[in-house]
């Protein structure tokens, strides 16, 4: 089964898929004339405006729900996993997947906004799927969106999730896994089943929290080992490009080890994004597509570059060459993954490093966990709009769970080459589809700066744009909603 798992992930992982993430990346920074640039003052702005309301959340709490997917067990143990695989240049790659990845978050997001619904418990739905079947017109290709979202996040991302807090859970206090399996189970039980509301409550108080406290302790190794900075960006560089020897067998890695965990970190294309974006209360489609990209920073530049620096400033990691010979051994016997991480920060702060990193762990993983359910949720909500079919949700609800419980005994391996799977199956799918329609966000990007450079609060009009199908916006605008 494992050799099937790893057959399947290396097929799906191919070169192609790569170059599909970096070109898609690529084009759409340029059709987008480099918003992610242009706008990033406007994103500051948007992530503190915006309110809840009956049907929806605000665009801090879409942003919370979307970090709470991104920043998860990819930004600890997947930076440590694409050093020990790819070398210290895959984390440049990381950076690049994650710069150019801005552009297609706010493509996917925006779109997600644009062809949202309002669900039979009046809260607001979107997706891929929503928008593959509205502006696309191939329901099926919705529909296979939507059965792989439920598949991927609902029953084999979480494990990953699951087995990366148990690791580091043993790892710093040496408590087994079952135990780990049963905590994460009831709390995430009591979440879950409380809703849309509740999901985003959570995310907005412990995602934002945990994210300082991992930074500012990457700041505090940082300034103790602040020699060592301009070492570890000319090993980044200098890794990324081959032009130091210890590492030019793994050039070819460090590419697809970094696109690869970039991906899996920041969700840029994956399709995730879109689905806390489009639960957003807000009077322009553009408004989530800014606030998205943004998200794609913070996971990535900050999150992911300060587990990069402990881990290199320190020298607590392996490089991997092909066939498992080791290239570089600059920390014998820790495995790749959390224990990187808890060795690196352990050694500059002796008795709290292990510990510190197995609660950053606890709460990235397990809110990732939470944002998965509702992607999953949502898609199981798409799929009931004909017939109302409740028990599924109640499977989703006892798959995801027997899902982390497996996840958590589950070899490291095995978990990861899953969630690879489901990663790589929903990006080339999303990829795929915003690449054919994109022009419903590019026009809402031209709206949207038209109508900020004449000094007013932009308002969308899908008919205006010559936008079909955008049936929220257009009743939206006849009758305008409680909020």
């Amino acid at each position: 089964m494992d050799a099937f798992i790893g057959l399947l992930n290396d097929w799906i992982w191919s070169k192609p898929l790569i170059a599909l993430c970096l070109g898609a990346g690529l084009y759409f920074s340029i059709r987008t004339r480099f918003m992610q640039v242009r706008g990033f003052a406007e994103m500051l702005r948007l992530m503190r405006s915006g309110e809840e309301s009956k049907a929806g959340v605000s665009a801090f709490q879409a942003l919370a729900m979307s970090l709470s997917g991104r920043v998860g067990t990819g930004n600890i143990a997947g930076v440590a996993t694409a050093i020990a695989f790819g070398g210290p240049g895959a984390v440049f790659w990381m950076w690049m997947v994650a710069f150019l990845g801005a552009s297609t978050a706010y493509v996917e997001s925006t779109l997600a906004q644009i062809y949202k619904e309002v669900d039979d418990k009046g809260q607001y739905r979107g997706g891929p799927a929503y928008y593959i079947e509205k502006a696309m017109g191939q329901k099926w290709y919705a529909w296979i969106f939507a059965v792989a979202t439920v598949l991927a996040t609902g029953f084999l991302l979480p494990g990953v999730q699951a087995n990366s807090i148990a690791t580091g859970m043993a790892t710093a206090w040496g408590i087994p896994p079952a135990v780990t399996a049963a905590a994460i189970v009831v709390g995430l039980g009591i979440i879950i089943f409380g809703g849309v509301h509740r999901i985003a409550h959570f995310a907005q108080f412990v995602v934002p929290f945990m994210a300082l406290a991992y930074i500012l302790v990457a700041l505090t190794i940082m300034f103790l080992n602040i020699d060592k900075l301009p070492g570890v960006v000319a090993l980044i560089f200098g890794s990324a490009f081959g032009t130091q020897a210890a590492f030019g067998a793994v050039l070819g890695l460090a590419v697809e080890w970094g696109v690869k965990r970039g991906i899996y970190s920041n969700e840029a294309g994956q399709g995730t994004g879109p689905h806390p974006a489009a639960a957003a209360e807000v009077s322009h489609p553009a408004k989530q597509g800014y606030v998205q990209a943004f998200s794609v920073y913070v996971d990535t530049l900050l999150v992911c570059s300060a587990t990069a620096f402990m881990i290199l400033s320190t020298g607590m990691y392996n490089v991997i060459g092909k066939g498992g010979a080791m290239i570089v051994e600059a920390l014998p016997g820790v495995e790749p993954g959390p224990g990187f991480a808890q060795n690196a920060v352990e050694s500059v702060l002796p008795g709290y490093g292990a510990g510190f990193v197995a609660l950053a762990l606890l709460f990235f993983a397990f809110t990732t966990i939470v944002a998965y359910y509702y992607m999953a949720e949502t898609n199981i909500s798409y799929i009931n709009r004909a017939v109302h079919r409740p028990w599924m949700v109640l499977v989703l609800r006892i798959g995801i769970l027997a899902t982390v419980t497996y996840g958590t005994v589950r070899s490291a391996g095995a978990a990861w080459a899953l969630g690879d799977v489901g990663v790589g199956l929903m990006a080339w799918l999303n990829i795929v589809a915003i690449l054919i329609l994109q022009r419903p966000a590019l026009l809402a990007l031209k709206d949207y700066e038209r109508q900020k450079n004449a000094g007013i609060d932009p308002v969308f009009d899908p008919d205006a744009l010559g936008i079909r199908n955008a049936a929220f916006w257009q009743q939206r605008l006849r009758k305008p909603q409680d909020r």
